[in-house]
């Protein structure tokens, strides 16, 4: 029985010795126990790279044409073959790639910065401004997005004024993370308005409104944080999906200006030559696919992993 006592009383202070973990060190912990999320992490480091990278890796450049080259097979010089014009492909995979990745990051950066100050501010100060925001927010989530997407891409870029401030080369970049922008914080302002809402009476936002604390520090000091969790979560997701939108405006033409490529105007490019050489359209959906894929499985692991419930 002493033993037994003796054993119990050593495991408890073998317990007590472990130091408490932090938030981000236990969601590391779980995230690395998160075998698709970490296949997702390490796909999308690896496309990144390779894609940043382009100005070192890519053996060509993206506007180089050969006509004696059309349409090539792949090969040592060409490994993944040559397009319409004799560009070598995985150039303009690579170079096409960080242009699409670069538009959505920075959507994706500027829909927090706009959606979560609004979402945040909106539920702690309550009242008219947070009605005035809320159904700001609800208009702007009841209109059909790929329509507006379309509408207000167009318009934009047939403004001269645009063209003049940021160059004719540089236009269909800033046009197309305004639109993704615009068209996307409202999702992240619900999900930081809810998080907030359910924070703004805690004992510690308490506390800090009763010495005085200004409502922004208390807002960005200890709300957000306290919040970021399901944002992360969006963030990652809504990066997959603005992929898709970028695509999507390219592939109709509304996207990225040729001779620029991007992942979605190379598979406009491609579409005229699918009985002809359908690999043209493979690679960058291949790509497309593998991004948001990679984006989906990062997203479910963030997930499970910043879950409070879930056991360590």
């Amino acid at each position: 029985m002493a033993a037994t006592a003796s054993a119990l009383s050593a495991r408890t202070d073998e317990v007590l010795d472990i130091p408490e973990m932090g938030q981000w060190a236990l969601a590391w912990r779980r995230l690395r126990r998160h075998r698709l999320g970490l296949i997702g992490l390490v796909m999308l480091v690896v496309i990144f790279g390779l894609s940043y990278a382009s100005p070192i890796v890519a053996p060509y450049s993206p506007t180089d044409i050969d006509l004696m080259d059309q349409f090539g097979t792949p090969s040592v010089a060409h490994p993944f073959g040559t397009d319409e014009l004799g560009r070598d492909t995985i150039s303009r995979l690579l170079y096409g790639g960080r242009v699409t990745l670069s538009v959505s990051l920075l959507a994706t950066i500027l829909v927090n910065v706009v959606g979560i100050p609004l979402g945040a501010y909106a539920a702690y100060r309550r009242g008219w401004l947070e009605t005035a925001i809320m159904r700001v927010t609800d208009v702007m989530l009841a209109l059909p997005l790929l329509l507006m997407l379309l509408i207000f891409s167009r318009m934009l870029r047939e403004m001269e004024g645009m063209k003049q401030l940021f160059g004719a080369e540089n236009v269909s970049v800033v046009v197309m993370v305004a639109i993704l922008t615009v068209f996307g914080w409202m999702t992240v302002c619900r999900l930081i308005h809810g998080a907030v809402l359910s924070l703004r009476e805690r004992e510690f936002v308490e506390a800090s409104r009763a010495l005085g604390t200004p409502t922004a520090r208390i807002v960005l000091r200890h709300l957000v944080p306290n919040a970021i969790a399901p944002i992360l979560v969006a963030a990652t997701l809504g990066f997959g999906q603005r992929i898709v939108f970028e695509s999507t405006l390219s592939f109709l033409g509304l996207g990225i200006a040729p001779p620029y490529p991007s992942l979605g105007n190379m598979l406009t490019e491609a579409q005229g030559y699918m009985f002809r050489n359908p690999l043209l359209a493979v690679y960058p959906g291949v790509v497309i696919f593998l991004v948001v894929l990679a984006v989906n499985f990062l997203g479910d692991a963030l997930r499970d992993a910043l879950d409070p419930r879930a056991r360590n």
